[in-house]
């Protein structure tokens, strides 16, 4: 494809996730796969262009939105991210609309001069605009970050890193570095998982030989902490109640070297059916796959397929579904698709997952809730709320639980703390809130 195709091809990318947008239809990947499903033609660089163009506006879309007002058509969005965006060139912005075949038609003098206008604006936008993201979350945002809300909302607006995850029941991390270095795929150590290789350029994994036989995973490294806090150890009886794709719940396995159980339980069958490659790739013989009742889905508190495990767990991870507020940096586009209802769902669904998880815990167990969210309605609050109706829990101070845990250095931002919260721009991962309950001990008789 010519460059000026590859701006067509965004252009009616953009409008077809905008229209997406509108009618709460499917997310931007898979818009994306589907666009480049129908045109085989399209090499993996062309792919790769064309879905940085598309990203970059939905990074930036409150920004150019607010700029172009009622012009905001796709071929202006995609002018505009050319013009003004991480590479802007004027000259670029020509060429490619250069009415060239399967290429965008010529400017008009009116596009032209929106375009001449946008370099000369004077207003300094709201901070919502500045950060692309929704003027109804900047409440939320703002008793989150403080002060700190700029840099924070700009680094989750940043392309995020190629992590991956080493698994140990094959491989160490020195090893499989050596290994990748040989490929030419240069990677350092993740400063706070043990597990992780951070790659210093974005390369295609799935096609090496690591990958292939279950040496590595593609895992963002504040989702393998997350998964690490849980403490999972040999002999133990372990539930990921929320395990969706199994990246944590593989994490699981690892850390008790296939031995005791992992149940991973969710109410979408599809994808628990395509964890079985996972789990025969990385050589994990120790877990078990369990779905909801359909009807459950909704109401977990009655359900009653997992009764038989009924205080049973000694590790229950709970990965509860919520806003995506922390992962941002990969999906920009969920920024746009959250709304206020969808956010109360979230929370009510959260709580009522909480009541089933207390109960699968034993005493003496640790309930472990994590999100992917960087808002404290669905993070602190909820557990305030369930400590409040829930006196048989208490919190264990994350630093402890890390020091355990992990073996490495603990945050400065989470000493002293009882919770963990990862951001972008202070652990360099995606956003995350983990929180660690343990069970009381029921009081013996004298």
């Amino acid at each position: 494809m010519t460059p000026a195709a590859r701006a067509q091809a965004a252009i009616e990318l953009v409008g077809l996730i905008e229209q997406s947008l509108r009618v709460q239809g499917q997310p931007a990947d898979q818009a994306i796969r589907s666009f480049f499903k129908a045109r085989r033609y399209a090499g993996a660089r062309d792919r790769a262009a064309v879905t940085e163009l598309v990203y970059g506006v939905l990074r930036r879309r409150s920004e150019w939105l607010w700029c172009l007002g009622t012009n905001a058509s796709p071929r202006l969005l995609i002018a505009t991210q050319c013009l003004m965006g991480a590479s802007p060139d004027e000259t670029k912005v020509t060429d490619l609309f250069d009415g060239s075949l399967y290429g965008p038609e010529r400017l008009t003098p009116g596009e032209a001069d929106i375009l001449q206008k946008l370099q000369q604006l004077p207003t300094t936008p709201p901070p919502w605009v500045a950060g692309n993201y929704p003027e109804w979350l900047d409440p939320h945002l703002t008793a989150r970050f403080g002060d700190r809300l700029v840099d924070e909302i700009a680094a989750l607006n940043q392309r995020a890193p190629l992590d991956l995850r080493v698994n140990i029941l094959k491989a160490n991390r020195q090893a499989v570095q050596a290994v990748l270095a040989e490929a030419d795929l240069a990677t350092v150590n993740t400063p706070w998982s043990p597990l992780g290789l951070r790659a210093e350029a974005r390369t295609r994994i799935t096609g090496l030989a690591l990958f292939k036989n279950g040496l590595i995973e593609v895992q963002d490294e504040g989702s393998q902490v997350a998964a690490l806090l849980v403490d999972a150890r040999q002999g133990m009886q372990v539930v990921d109640l929320c395990a969706g794709a199994g990246g944590k719940t593989l994490i699981l396995s690892a850390t008790m070297q296939n031995k005791g159980q992992v149940y991973a339980v969710d109410a979408d069958r599809r994808r628990l059916r395509q964890m079985a490659p996972r789990i025969a790739r990385a050589g994990v013989r120790n877990l078990q796959t369990l779905s909801f009742n359909a009807a459950a889905s909704q109401d977990v508190q009655e359900d009653d397929s997992l009764s038989p495990m009924d205080e049973c767990a000694d590790r229950v991870l709970l990965d509860v579904p919520c806003s995506g507020t922390g992962a941002w940096r990969r999906n920009p586009d969920a920024k746009w698709r959250l709304t206020p209802d969808m956010l109360s769902h979230h929370v009510a669904r959260q709580d009522r997952l909480l009541a089933r998880a207390a109960s699968l815990t034993k005493p003496g167990g640790r309930l472990i809730y994590v999100t992917c969210s960087v808002l404290e309605i669905e993070n602190e609050d909820r557990i305030g709320l369930f400590l409040k109706e829930n006196s048989a829990f208490k919190i264990l101070p994350i630093q402890e639980v890390w020091t355990e845990a992990v073996g490495t250095t603990c945050p400065d931002s989470a000493r002293g703390q009882d919770f963990l919260l990862l951001t972008p721009r202070q652990h360099g991962t995606d956003g995350f809130f983990v929180a660690v309950l343990e069970r009381k001990l029921a009081p013996t008789g004298g």
